[in-house]
């Protein structure tokens, strides 16, 4: 019993389609998704932060808690936008999950399977800048015309 194949049995077994290597994230894609996560968790800490100043004992917690209210407001609408640019792009998030070093995201773009993990300490000072520029009155990297 011959174990090898001829050199004409192995080329007939060969595939020879072309290897369709498998697209890079785009620049475009990857900080835009960036850009929706740390909306989600600047979110998140405005939730926290206004429930901690709605249980306090300062002097005008109304105050304090509906000028977080309002910069919670406008995140909550980049962070709808941003989901609406994700969906119209065709992209998917399949999983994102969050770990000790930082958040893991998965996620689907033109039919291929994409990741990226974002470590805390990068999440805390991108949505700590984040929430900055909101603060002084500036949207997506850009200083709003008015």
């Amino acid at each position: 019993m011959r174990e090898t194949a001829t050199p004409a049995e192995a080329r007939s077994t060969v595939n020879t389609q072309p290897i369709q290597a498998q697209p890079i994230q785009t620049e475009g894609e990857l900080a835009l998704l960036k850009r929706y996560l740390l909306l989600r968790v600047a979110v998140q800490i405005l939730d926290h932060d206004i429930g901690i100043v709605a249980a306090s004992e300062m002097k005008l917690p109304q105050l304090y808690e509906s000028m977080l209210r309002a910069l919670q407001d406008r995140v909550l609408l980049e962070q709808a936008a941003a989901k609406r640019q994700i969906i119209a792009d065709g992209i998917r998030i399949t999983e994102e999950r969050r770990h000790a070093e930082g958040v893991a995201v998965q996620y689907s773009a033109r039919g291929y399977q994409h990741q990226f993990t974002l470590q805390w300490p990068v999440v805390r000072r991108e949505a700590e800048r984040l929430l900055g520029d909101y603060r002084r009155g500036r949207q997506a990297g850009r200083e709003q015309r008015g």
